[in-house]
């Protein structure tokens, strides 16, 4: 009976480093959502509902990647993923963005109207001041 050959050095060492990268690169800091959250204001100051919608969205969504983070040690991959995890980690967080998702998916073909974008905002900003984001 042959034994198998344990993997080389090399090759345990390329795959901890793209382990490593994409875990790197999926990390979110607060700096990052206060930075989106600033880009957000800048265009709903310039009317721009639809992509300060847009941008308002992924402020929330890196909040609850952060959380997420925080919490489990990892950030989610998609939305699909994110759902899943939120409605294990934090059911509040995933009812908020369940309710709303619908919204996300028209600013993709729809013009946002002020009142729409204003409710995307103030969800943002509760959980910005809640999870004391600053």
């Amino acid at each position: 009976m042959l034994k198998e050959n344990p993997p080389l050095l090399a090759e345990v060492t390329e795959k901890l480093k793209y382990t490593l990268c994409v875990s790197l690169s999926n990390m979110i800091t607060n700096q990052q959502i206060l930075i989106f959250k600033r880009s957000a204001d800048t265009l709903y100051l310039a009317k721009d509902y639809t992509s300060a919608t847009i941008l308002y969205f992924k402020v929330l969504f890196a909040v609850q990647d952060w959380l997420l983070l925080e919490k489990r040690g990892e950030s989610p991959k998609d939305h699909h993923e994110r759902f899943r995890q939120l409605e294990k980690e934090f059911p509040a967080l995933f009812r908020e963005l369940d309710l709303e998702f619908s919204t996300y998916r028209d600013t993709y073909s729809k013009i946002i109207d002020k009142e729409t974008c204003d409710r995307i905002k103030k969800m943002v900003e509760n959980d910005l001041a809640k999870y004391q984001i600053k």
